[in-house]
């Protein structure tokens, strides 16, 4: 069989449980079921971050954050980086990124100031600048009438239909066409001209974007145009095919708003179902009762469950839309010639609290919720239905992607191939680590939250830079994460050996790269 196209679908913000595959008792995804029904389903892919940039650096890279240098929302991924896609270019692949991609910084939002600069010499930064562009993403790039570009190969991607932002503020390319297609593209910006509702959830807006202006049918009709430009093309293609859905403001267009009601929906873990509540949580319901949550950025924040009954059926309409999106791009290939050789994966960047605790959103307390995102991946050689248990991580699709494309890796690379753990076999990560780095003082931390976090199949341990307290929860007894073990003397054993194996875990994925021209 010649080497296989690569059809890569991610979201935005999505957690495990909510696809109809996963078993959600509400949520139908008939179009993403199909895929796990004719491909493997993990139930433990865990991202490297539970933040969109870094992890998605981590995505292209095969590397953690700490490595690859995009530790949190706002830096961006130096050109000088390794990518599987350039692996990919530089073996005959076609590649393209359409849709979110989101490895520069997507705001012209000012960062919080590190350090006091008045303390800093004449060099400020440990790196010099290396006088490249990382301005791509960012919306000035998109505000002419003509269509931006820039230097291509982008990250080893030789196609780019750049989608920005979120909700029914994207931007990029698609605000370009968007513009192209109505008067009303920027005042459709304008939370002041959504259509009437009578949702009280923060974030929810009613857009008045028709659906098939939405981003979703955007990137969904782009897609289509690259499979169809690659039916005549002899070279195999990956395609990265990026929605910024379901990510907040919770705007479905069209149909898809009131897609699902909101009394379908239950909040099954109120903030009272956890028995010991780590001190970010207890901050952030002190802010949500005394009526000074901070409900209207990117930042977590309680609500009461009307408000989260409002946000999972806004959510849920915008996955529905999506996978309608997921369900025409693969009829499209299908009608190419070219699905039968084809990988197909879907996967998503990050979860959402989406009511546990009465949380929503995502932050620095790491629940399974935020870093327990869909891995599915359906291969043309097996087309067989497969639930894996195995650890696995974001870092790995790169060298399983690099793999299954007949090509080998590049020094330095973390993850480790799953292309054995697709058929049912192979050996099983017995542990896992995922980092976070945040930007901003936020949450109750006295400084921006940097925490480490260790995932076995039984347990998972959080330490948190600078704090005493740290978090530790039986898996096997407390899926839900409901009871922190740390001060439990029972636990005092477990703790010191998953506090060693985080430590092991550091220290083997410092870089390696790059290698020594000499011995000494």
């Amino acid at each position: 069989m010649d080497r296989p196209n690569f059809l890569f679908f991610m979201t935005d913000q999505h957690r495990a449980d909510h696809l109809g595959c996963a078993g959600h008792p509400v949520l139908k995804t008939p179009n993403i079921d199909t895929i796990a029904a004719k491909g493997t389903r993990f139930h433990n892919f865990h991202v490297a971050a539970p933040v969109c940039m870094p992890n998605r650096a981590s995505l292209l890279t095969g590397r953690y954050p700490s490595v690859h240098g995009l530790r949190y929302n706002g830096c961006q991924l130096s050109y000088r980086a390794s990518t599987f896609t350039q692996v990919l270019q530089a073996g005959g692949y076609r590649t393209a990124t359409i849709g979110k991609s989101h490895v520069q910084p997507m705001t012209d939002n000012p960062p919080e100031q590190r350090g006091d600069p008045a303390a800093l010499g004449l060099i400020d930064e440990a790196w010099l600048d290396d006088g490249e562009d990382y301005g791509h993403e960012t919306p000035e790039r998109y505000n002419g009438n003509d269509l931006y570009r820039f230097k291509l190969p982008y990250y080893g991607y030789d196609h780019v239909d750049m989608v920005t932002g979120h909700g029914y503020r994207c931007n990029g390319h698609y605000k370009q066409w968007l513009r192209s297609q109505s008067t009303q593209a920027d005042a459709w910006d304008d939370p002041r001209n959504q259509l009437p509702h009578d949702y009280v959830c923060p974030q929810a807006v009613r857009t008045a974007i028709p659906e098939e202006l939405y981003s979703t049918s955007f990137i969904r009709n782009r897609a289509i145009d690259f499979i169809e430009s690659s039916k005549h093309d002899g070279r195999p293609f990956f395609a990265f095919i990026s929605f910024p859905d379901p990510h907040h403001p919770f705007t479905p267009p069209g149909k898809y708003w009131d897609m699902y009601d909101p009394a379908d929906f239950s909040v099954r873990l109120p903030y009272e179902a956890h028995q010991n509540p780590t001190p970010p949580m207890r901050w952030l319901h002190a802010r949500w009762k005394d009526g000074k949550r901070v409900s209207g950025g990117q930042e977590a924040f309680m609500a009461n469950e009307g408000e989260l009954r409002e946000a999972m059926a806004l959510s849920c309409g915008m996955i529905a839309m999506l996978d309608d999106a997921i369900g025409a791009i693969i009829e499209a290939l299908q009608s190419s010639g070219r699905y039968d050789n084809t990988v197909i994966i879907f996967n998503s960047d990050h979860g959402d609290y989406l009511g546990d605790y009465n949380l929503l959103l995502k932050g620095s307390i790491m629940l399974r919720s935020i870093t327990n995102v869909p891995f599915i991946w359906s291969d043309p050689q097996d087309r067989s239905s497969r639930q894996a248990h195995a650890l696995a991580s974001t870092i790995d699709l790169a060298p399983t992607i690099i793999e299954r494309a007949g090509l080998k890796p590049y020094f330095g690379i973390q993850g480790r191939s799953l292309i054995d753990n697709l058929h049912g076999g192979g050996r099983s990560r017995e542990r896992l680590m995922i980092e976070h780095q945040d930007s901003m003082t936020r949450m109750g931390f006295p400084e921006p939250c940097t925490a480490r976090t260790l995932v076995t199949e039984e347990h998972r341990l959080t330490v948190y830079k600078g704090e005493s307290w740290a978090e530790l929860y039986d898996l096997a007894k407390d899926p839900h994460e409901s009871c922190n073990l740390w001060d439990d003397a029972a636990f005092s054993g477990v703790r010191t050996r998953l506090v060693e194996a985080l430590t092991h875990e550091m220290m083997t994925n410092t870089d390696q790269s790059p290698r020594g021209r000499r011995s000494a």
